[in-house]
């Protein structure tokens, strides 16, 4: 009995096996590179998050909310066109409200309690400016 036709197929099925196996240990090393990227990229983004909230602290609040009056808007608008610091008499004027101390005071009212909201500043002059 000849077994040589069997010995040469057994050759060719170990070639095949053995390909096969160097394929899937190619593909094994490109995978587990792939993990080590997404592992690094994952503890990269850990490290990212715990950084924004460990500084979220630090941040400065938005902008507190403006009081239900029309004339806040107008007022911050006046703020923002200005070149320096403004009296309440200015500041009711440029609103267009008639200048007669009742508007005067009434605008001097809203513009403190801006201050209060820290938008605005107050010098010892009764001048008022935008925060910076």
């Amino acid at each position: 009995m000849n077994i040589q036709p069997l010995l040469d197929a057994l050759d060719l099925q170990e070639d095949a096996a053995r390909a096969l196996a160097d394929d899937l240990r190619a593909q094994i090393d490109g995978l587990q590179a792939r993990l080590r990227e997404a592992e690094m990229h994952l503890e990269h983004l850990a490290i990212t998050r715990k950084t924004i909230t460990g500084l979220a602290d630090r941040l400065p609040a938005g902008p507190p909310d403006l009081p239900e009056h029309p004339d806040y808007p107008r007022i911050l608008a006046v703020f923002n066109h200005a070149t320096g610091p403004l009296r309440a008499k200015d500041v009711c004027g440029a609103l267009g409200h008639e200048l007669l101390p009742k508007n005067v005071e009434g605008t001097r009212a809203k513009l403190k309690r801006l201050v209060k909201l820290g938008i605005l500043t107050e010098a010892d002059t009764g001048n008022f400016t935008r925060k910076q």
